[in-house]
């Protein structure tokens, strides 16, 4: 992040903006103390464009990355290939919170209640050490983080059961598998229907799953081989989360098979929401247009993909043919 003087930028006033990661400040040779053009990417994110180095006075300072973590003081290593640094200890405390904000989110167990602040209050109070500490939370624990807490306890002791029955691909979001998101999530668990067949897949049959691959299907082994994380599986299974493929008899694969492209901005759906309805029915979502592609979904100004779908005679369609396509038949 970089921290700016306030400067007024498109009718806002601009005090920090994006650095994106280590790799943009070498490219921009961006230093402490530096002079900076910034602008507004697409009217909207404040962004760094350049340096104005005429400006430097010989007192700027070159700014490098960490190598230990800030919070406990182990080795931050960048791995090849990645863009970022992560702290190598996994009892870091900064670590675990991370984890559990992650594993409670709406994408993963959609623990409602359970925020960044009360999460760390709860580890602060060594009440919860690991991920599966959650399961074991007592309504006083949770009723002494407020003033007059009983009906805010109640309520999240209530969320917490309630995530238990949640689907399996909401569990294997949950862990924070390196490269596995949502999307893989539900194909994972799809293929495979209990955690236990996931756990002892192999290598290869991951990585000849459609939309897996070897980098993905080399993470997921690597996270089951490693014995904490068995253990957490296995402590999360005695306190009742379900580790089961949940079928849907009224599933509607009208989409199956169909590969959906979305271009441009959508009034009516977040990217997001069309994503989950399309997958709803069977469908799936890819990044670029190809002959394989079935429909691209094209918003207000549709760029380079809509001029390439035409180009391939793949069918395009609006938000009001979409709208029609998932109604009910």
């Amino acid at each position: 992040m970089a921290i700016l003087e306030p400067v007024k930028v498109a009718g806002s006033t601009i005090s920090k903006t994006t650095l994106h990661n280590e790799d943009f400040i070498t490219e921009k040779d961006l230093k402490i103390g530096d002079t900076v053009v910034i602008q507004k990417a697409g009217d909207v994110i404040p962004e760094v464009v350049e340096v104005v180095k005429e400006k430097r006075t010989g007192e700027e300072i070159e700014f490098s990355m960490p190598e230990v973590c800030p919070v406990c003081g182990a080795p931050a290593i960048r791995e090849q290939g990645e863009a970022v640094r992560r702290c190598i200890n996994i009892e870091c405390s900064a670590v675990l919170q991370r984890s559990i904000v992650h594993f409670v989110s709406k994408e993963g167990m959609d623990i409602t209640g359970l925020g960044y602040s009360i999460i760390e209050q709860l580890i602060e109070k060594g009440l919860i050490t690991d991920i599966a500490d959650i399961y074991k939370l007592k309504l006083e624990d949770i009723a002494s983080l407020k003033k007059d807490g009983k009906k805010f306890a109640s309520n999240l002791i209530e969320a917490i059961e309630k995530s238990k029955q949640n689907d399996l691909s909401k569990l294997i979001t949950a862990l924070g598998i390196r490269h596995i998101g949502g999307k893989s999530a539900k194909i994972l668990a799809k293929k495979y229907k209990t955690m236990n067949k996931l756990m002892n897949a192999t290598f290869e049959e991951l990585s000849y799953m459609e939309d897996i691959g070897e980098i993905s299907a080399n993470s997921i082994r690597t996270f089951f081989m490693e014995e904490r994380n068995r253990n957490l599986i296995e402590e999360l299974k005695k306190s009742g989360v379900n580790m089961k493929y949940i079928e849907d008899e009224t599933a509607d694969d009208r989409f199956f098979g169909k590969s959906f492209v979305l271009t441009g901005a959508l009034e009516k759906y977040t990217r997001d929401e069309a994503t989950e309805i399309i997958e709803k029915f069977g469908g799936k979502t890819t990044g670029a247009v190809s002959k394989k592609t079935d429909y691209v979904l094209a918003g207000a100004d549709a760029g380079s993909k809509l001029t390439k779908a035409q180009n391939l005679g793949i069918t395009v369609i609006n938000e009001e043919e979409f709208d029609s396509m998932i109604k009910k038949l």
